[in-house]
């Protein structure tokens, strides 16, 4: 009998969630647990998995200029799909008006304003004072920062370093056989995290702001289909089916557990045994990509931002949508890997162009809706990043051994 592959398993307790959740109801509350441990045995993998491969990796480049490379092209890469995805948002709001002619009585809970960091503060919050304290917070980009400069340092030192090298080569084998392991749960945490939110949400709640759900929807799709098949097909040369085929597994946790940050240990995993990503490239795109790499979340910036507009009946010029383009490009890229960040991060969106902050309470209550498919993008378009850097850095190395041997 043919073994069903991990997909087909996650498919399978997804649809079997949704449909138990339908009949059960809020009673199915139950079986959280379920997820919440599935989600915790992840969240234990990650910062262990993350340092260990990217020092591995790094210091088996041993090339400063390779790193900044992949770096600046990584950055770049996520900067233009990410403007590409909140255009997208902003292009189906004014085509479809979801704000417009709603009735709906406003909730009176106020909502506190977050003031964005400058870019400076954003800068100087990549270096850790501390490494242990950022290792203990999940503090992705310091520890990023960290696992750059310490497999720099290995490099340098030669065999004066080779003890500490084998030691995290042999603890990124260890963590990535822990990985295998955890994931094969995965089915039995999607199950768990989404049985209850079918249960929870009823009718009632959704179908006043359907129009809203359905355009956010609508839009990821569409930039996971278009924007991130269209780069992988130029850039890489891969077929868009195989990509999002590859992807599916942990597109479909992101998507139940709403974290990047959390789905990192299977993206790493999907994109390079599905995807054909080696280490080097997955271990250093992906972790950079669950911190800044937020499409999903403009996308979903531009259209609320536009709702609110339009319940509010301001009508905003070309020149405030070029500032939401701005303003939710740089936002995502603050937003941390985590449910629930994108709603923080709508308020300054919302006081950019000067709408009122109370409209962020009309999404609050279908926020984690939003969050679901939201996420999913996100972890998506790392992976396509990933991809992209993948076959750049093959095609540059191609070049380079052709010249050597010629």
């Amino acid at each position: 009998m043919k073994k069903i592959s991990l997909l087909t398993q996650i498919l399978i307790a997804f649809i079997l969630a949704i449909v138990v959740g339908a009949i059960v109801g809020p009673s199915i509350e139950v079986v959280k647990p379920l997820g919440d441990l599935f989600l915790r045995m992840i969240q234990f993998i990650i910062v262990p998995l993350v340092l260990a491969s990217l020092v591995v990796g790094v210091a088996g480049t041993g090339d400063i200029k390779k790193i900044g490379r992949m770096g600046g092209v990584t950055f770049f890469y996520y900067l233009i799909t990410t403007a590409f995805a909140v255009t997208i948002g902003l292009s189906l709001a004014n085509i479809f008006k979801p704000g417009v002619g709603l009735n709906i009585t406003q909730s009176t809970n106020k909502v506190e304003t977050t003031e964005a960091p400058g870019i400076v503060d954003t800068l100087l919050n990549i270096v850790p004072t501390n490494p242990i304290v950022s290792m203990v917070e999940a503090n992705m980009l310091q520890i990023i920062f960290f696992a750059i400069f310490l497999g720099l340092a290995i490099t340098m030192l030669g065999d004066k370093a080779k003890t500490v090298y084998n030691f995290f080569d042999e603890l990124a084998e260890i963590m990535y056989k822990i990985t295998a392991i955890v994931i094969k749960l995965a089915p039995i945490g999607v199950f768990g995290l989404i049985a209850p939110i079918v249960g929870e949400y009823g009718a009632s709640i959704l179908l006043p702001l359907l129009k809203v759900i359905l355009i956010v929807y609508a839009g990821c799709i569409l930039h996971a289909v278009l924007t991130y098949s269209l780069f992988v097909k130029y850039f890489a040369n891969m077929n868009p089916w195989k990509f999002l085929k590859g992807i599916a597994p942990a597109s479909l946790v992101a998507f139940s557990t709403t974290s990047s940050s959390g789905t990192l240990p299977i993206t790493i995993k999907s994109t390079e045994e599905n995807l054909g990503v080696s280490r080097k490239v997955s271990s250093f795109v992906l972790p950079l990509g669950a911190t800044i790499n937020m499409d999903g979340t403009a996308l979903y910036q531009g259209i609320c931002v536009i709702f609110i507009a339009q319940f509010f009946g301001y009508d905003l010029t070309i020149a405030q949508q070029l500032m939401i383009v701005l303003t939710a490009t740089l936002a995502s890229i603050g937003t941390a890997g985590v449910p629930g960040a994108g709603l923080i991060m709508l308020t300054m969106v919302v006081t950019s162009v000067g709408l009122p902050v109370e409209g962020i309470a009309l999404i609050a209550g279908i926020d984690r809706i939003l969050d679901m498919v939201r996420t999913s993008v996100n972890v998506t378009g790392d992976a396509s990043a990933a991809v992209v850097v993948n076959a750049l850095e093959k095609k540059r190395e191609g070049k380079l051994s052709n010249k050597a041997s010629a």
